[in-house]
């Protein structure tokens, strides 16, 4: 029997000094990230974590008090109608948005669309869009006394629904927010769509798949990962939802309160009702089930792609 000796490339490992130096230049290239990344998220999520156990009193001044905020907040029924309501604002909003963005993506990947470089620009052109602008042109377009609608009723002589009333004002929001951002969206779904490799079409084509039959077997789940994250961004920006019922609350008093979303609700504490600690506690408790939420998309969505 003869010995059989393993293969040896001749390559020897580089010297310590050699490793700690590349050491010391990876941690140059990732250490002003990693300050930046400290400064702006990880020392104000500890400072709110440092004010959530204080409460500061008009007798006594500012006082230790453990874990009674973060008590109070899940004892809060404000905050939860709060969540509750971006909760519904999720299940409904972000589907129909996710569903839009992607029929335009396939359309504009099927390269049947006439004048397909205008219309990509026309559907994303809302999203360069500042929020605050989009806010203001729809609350005027609602508007029953100075806006279309108001128009529209002299006009025809009907009595369109107030889209800002209490009952209709959540839709109205989902529709600012869906216009804003199909274009954000379908520029995912159209990016992850033209890498796609050709030769899945042919073969498609070649077995006798018509093209409903390719969009649902080959184009949609070689794209689910743009999807769980597309998905992701929109469950955390449906939390964080802020902007448009806070520029509508002057327009809709009765219809949107100050607690209408949790952000809304926090910010209301924080600056009007001077409760600084509290509102910290509101905002890491509703931090971490969006994270809750969001983390357990991606896992379903992880768990369907393997």
């Amino acid at each position: 029997m003869t010995a059989v000796t393993p293969l040896t490339t001749g390559r020897r490992p580089p010297p310590r000094g050699t490793r700690a130096r590349r050491g010391r230049v990876g941690w140059i290239f990732v250490g002003p990230f990693m300050a930046v990344f400290a400064l702006v998220f990880l020392a104000p999520v500890a400072y709110s974590l440092y004010l959530s156990f204080f409460r500061d009193q008009l007798v006594g001044g500012t006082s230790f008090v453990g874990l009674e905020n973060f008590q109070r907040a899940f004892e809060d029924e404000k905050f939860w109608e709060a969540v509750g309501r971006v909760a519904l604002f999720l299940a409904v909003q972000v589907p129909v948005m996710l569903g839009l963005a992607l029929l335009v993506a396939l359309a504009l990947d099927s390269g049947r669309l006439y004048g397909k470089s205008f219309f990509r620009i026309s559907v994303f052109l809302p999203y360069a869009v500042p929020a605050v602008v989009a806010t203001l042109m729809w609350g005027f377009i609602y508007g029953t006394r100075f806006g279309l609608v108001a128009n529209i009723n002299d006009s025809l002589g009907v009595s369109l629904p107030d889209p800002l009333s209490p009952s209709l004002v959540l839709a109205s929001i989902g529709n600012i927010v869906t216009w804003e951002f199909i274009g954000y969206n379908m520029l995912i779904f159209y990016s992850a769509l033209r890498v796609v490799p050709k030769s899945l079409y042919e073969a498609a084509e070649i077995d006798g798949a018509g093209q409903w039959r390719i969009i649902a077997a080959v184009k949609i789940p070689a794209i689910r990962g743009a999807l769980v994250i597309a998905t992701i961004f929109s469950v955390i920006g449906s939390f964080q939802l802020f902007n448009e019922p806070s520029i509508l609350q002057s327009l809709a008093p009765n219809a949107i309160t100050t607690y209408f979303t949790p952000n809304l609700y926090t910010f209301t504490l924080s600056f009007s009702g001077r409760q600084q600690n509290y509102a910290a506690t509101v905002s890491l408790v509703m931090g971490l089930v969006t994270m809750i939420i969001a983390y357990a998309v991606q896992l379903r969505g992880m768990r369907k792609e393997a």
